[in-house]
């Protein structure tokens, strides 16, 4: 899944709304930035490779946040499955 498919899909942005979600097995994608703290996006990437959720690494927050169509970086979004 591409980047361009945060413009339009239901989403959530920010490390500890995509950590929610991919608990709660909501989480279809998720995006992290790599230039974002390895401290503050590992715990989420390792929760995600033990629910089998594919993480797709984008090279920044500036870059990650426009295409969640935000005015600031995220350091993580995930597209969330509807309904």
């Amino acid at each position: 899944m591409s980047l361009d498919a945060l413009k339009t899909a239901k989403k959530v942005i920010g490390v500890k709304q995509v950590t929610k979600a991919v608990s709660k097995g909501m989480a279809e994608q998720v995006f992290v930035a790599a230039d974002a703290d390895k401290r503050v996006i590992q715990p989420l990437i390792d929760l995600c490779s033990r629910q089998n959720v594919p993480v797709a690494e984008v090279p920044t927050m500036l870059e990650l946040g426009q295409a969640c169509q935000i005015e600031v970086g995220s350091a993580a979004a995930a597209i969330v499955k509807e309904g």
